[in-house]
């Protein structure tokens, strides 16, 4: 009777990522146009750790390409050479990728949202880290959704 090794019941433990635990193509800004559109036009939210730049997308809007999605939330991570290395650049990347995804984004919402982090990032708890990301969406979700409509009076 062949013996397991324990090297073999552990890799049996490890499960691949579900499809929920996944950042799909369709939640992320990819286009360089859309990136500029989101600086230029749009609003900003800054925090300790980051700044994240938001522009509501007209509903109404035909997506661009084939893999845009036709609504729904869109987010980017910009991450300049001054902030240090390739290393430490892609680590917080990283970082931000996995705070949006563990953070219930408000789905409904047409917007795109631009996130740069500051240096501060790499040293903060990756809960700080996650807490900003989800107050930042609250005060997105906020400033968005308490838009005027074109028929309402305030």
């Amino acid at each position: 009777m062949p013996e397991t090794s324990n090297q073999d019941v552990s890799s049996q433990d490890v499960k691949p990522p579900s499809a929920s635990a996944t950042f799909p193509r369709s939640m992320r800004l990819l286009r360089h146009a859309d990136f500029e559109r989101v600086y230029k036009q749009g609003r900003r939210h800054f925090s300790a750790s980051l700044t994240a730049f938001y522009l509501a997308r007209p509903s109404d809007a035909a997506p661009a390409t084939k893999t845009a999605a036709s609504g729904g939330l869109r987010v980017g991570f910009t991450v300049g050479r001054a902030l240090g290395g390739a290393v430490q650049r892609n680590r917080m990347k990283r970082r931000l990728r996995e705070a949006v995804r563990l953070s219930h984004l408000p789905l409904e919402l047409s917007v795109d949202v631009v996130i740069n982090p500051k240096k501060s990032l790499l040293t903060i708890d990756f809960d700080a880290v996650l807490n900003e990301v989800r107050r930042a969406f609250v005060v997105i979700e906020e400033k968005i959704g308490s838009k005027p409509r074109s028929g309402d009076i305030r």
